[in-house]
C-alpha cells in the first residue's frame, strides 16, 4: 500500500472512530442513553451529536493550531492522531488528540509559537461554543425531559431531588466545579431564569463539552515540562527560571491533588497499606523532577506528612484526587523540566504579550475540582464515595 494512503487511512479511521465514541458519550451524558443498554436507537445516537461536534471541533482547532504553525516554521509533523475511548460509562469518548513532530524544534521562538498556537486556537473556538450555549439555553422545564421524576416537585425540584434519601441507591450525583470563565458567562451572558442547576450541566451538551474543553486547555497550559504551558513559560523566562517555576508548580499541583486522599478517619485497618502505597505513588510521580533518589523520597515523605497533618487538624479539607492521574502522567512521561533549546532567542514583544495572555487563559480555564461524581450507597455502608 502507498505509504501516504496508509497514513491517510490511519488518521481518518481514528477520527471516524473518535467521532462515533464521542457521540455515544454525548448521548449518555446528555440523555442517559447508553449503547451498552438494550433499546439504544439511531435517534439516541443522533442526540449525542451536539456534544460530539462541540468537543471535537475544539479539539481539532487545538491540534491544527499546532500543525499549521509547525508547517509555517517548516518543522515536519504528522496530522493529528485522535484517541478514541470505548463507550464505557462516565467516559468522555476520547483521550484527546496529538500531533507528532518528526524533527527537533531548534529555536526558542519556534518552540514557543508551536506550543502556544494550539491552546489559543482551541480557546477561541471554545468561547464561540460557550457563547452559543449560554445564549441559547432551553427553558427550565427542559430538565423534565431527562428526569421526569423531578416534575412532581415543579421548579423547586432542587430542594428535594439531590437528597440521598430521594436518589436511588447506586445512582450518581454529578456536579461541576466552575472556573472563572464559566462564572463570567453565567453572570454576564446567560439569561438567569434559564441557567441550569450545577448538578444538571452534564445534560446541556454545549455547556458541558465546552467546559470539558476548557479543563483540558488548562491542563495543556500547566507551566510544566513540555506541555504547551511549559513551552510558553520557557520562552518567557528562559531555562533557569523555568526549572524553578515548573518545579514549584508541579509540587504544588501534586500536593493539592492528593490532599485528603489518605485520611486518618479511614482507620489503621486500611491505613497500614494505603500510606506506603501512596508514598510509593508520590515517589514515582516525583521522579519527573530529575533529582537524586534520596531527594525524591524526601519530597514524597514531606508532601505526604504535611498533607496528613493538615487533614488531621482540618478533617474537611480536600484536594481533587482526579488530578493525581495527570500528575503521574506528567511526572513519569512528560517530565517537569524543559530541555534547553539549541538556539536561544529572545521573544518579540508581540510574543511576550501572547505568552502572558496564554497564562491568563490558564487561570480563567482552571477549575480546582472540575467534575465530582458522588455514588449513592446504603446508609449502613457509610458516606457517599466521591470520584
Amino acid at each position: 500500500m502507498n505509504p501516504k494512503l496508509k497514513t491517510a487511512l490511519i488518521h481518518s479511521s481514528l477520527f471516524i472512530v473518535t467521532f462515533i465514541t464521542t457521540t455515544l458519550a454525548g448521548a449518555e451524558w446528555t440523555y442517559g442513553k447508553s449503547v451498552l443498554v438494550g433499546g439504544f436507537t439511531w435517534d439516541d445516537f443522533y442526540s449525542g451529536l451536539p456534544y460530539s461536534i462541540c468537543f471535537l471541533s475544539i479539539l481539532t482547532a487545538h491540534e491544527f493550531g499546532h500543525y499549521f504553525v509547525a508547517i509555517y516554521h517548516r518543522v515536519k509533523t504528522s496530522l493529528p492522531y485522535y484517541i478514541p475511548l470505548p463507550p464505557i460509562p462516565l467516559m468522555f469518548g476520547t483521550l484527546g488528540a496529538l500531533i507528532r513532530l518528526r524533527q527537533r524544534v531548534n529555536t526558542t521562538r519556534e518552540n514557543f509559537d508551536i506550543g502556544i498556537a494550539g491552546p489559543l486556537a482551541g480557546f477561541v473556538v471554545a468561547l464561540g461554543f460557550l457563547f452559543y450555549g449560554f445564549t441559547h439555553l432551553p427553558p427550565p422545564e427542559y430538565i423534565f425531559e431527562i428526569h421526569p421524576e423531578y416534575k412532581q416537585f415543579g421548579m423547586d425540584y432542587a430542594n428535594y431531588v439531590y437528597d440521598p434519601g430521594f436518589m436511588p441507591e447506586g445512582s450518581l450525583n454529578t456536579f461541576i466545579g466552575k472556573n472563572l470563565l464559566f462564572l463570567f458567562f453565567e453572570n454576564y451572558v446567560a439569561d438567569p431564569a434559564r441557567l441550569p442547576n450545577i448538578h444538571e450541566i452534564v445534560h446541556y451538551p454545549f455547556l458541558f463539552a465546552g467546559f470539558l474543553a476548557l479543563v483540558f486547555t488548562s491542563i495543556n497550559l500547566l507551566p510544566i515540562g513540555q506541555l504547551d504551558g511549559g513551552h510558553v513559560l520557557y520562552g518567557l523566562v528562559g531555562h533557569a527560571w523555568h526549572r524553578k517555576v515548573a518545579t514549584v508548580f508541579f509540587l504544588g499541583f501534586i500536593f493539592y491533588a492528593g490532599l485528603g486522599f489518605i485520611h486518618p478517619k479511614d482507620g489503621w485497618g486500611v491505613l497500614w497499606y494505603q500510606i506506603p502505597l501512596f508514598i510509593g505513588f508520590l515517589y514515582m510521580a516525583l521522579r519527573g523532577l530529575q533529582v537524586s533518589e534520596r531527594d525524591t523520597w524526601m519530597y514524597a515523605l514531606i508532601i505526604f506528612t504535611v498533607q496528613y497533618a493538615i487533614v488531621h487538624v482540618f478533617p474537611d479539607v480536600r484536594g481533587y484526587p482526579g488530578w493525581l492521574l495527570f500528575a503521574f502522567i506528567i511526572g513519569r512521561f512528560v517530565g517537569v523540566q524543559h530541555p534547553p533549546s539549541e538556539i536561544e532567542q529572545p521573544l518579540s514583544q508581540g510574543r511576550i504579550i501572547l505568552g502572558w495572555i496564554a497564562l491568563l487563559i490558564f487561570i480563567l480555564c482552571f477549575a480546582p475540582n472540575p467534575l465530582e461524581l458522588i455514588l449513592i450507597v446504603p446508609a449502613e455502608a457509610g458516606q457517599s464515595a466521591g470520584l
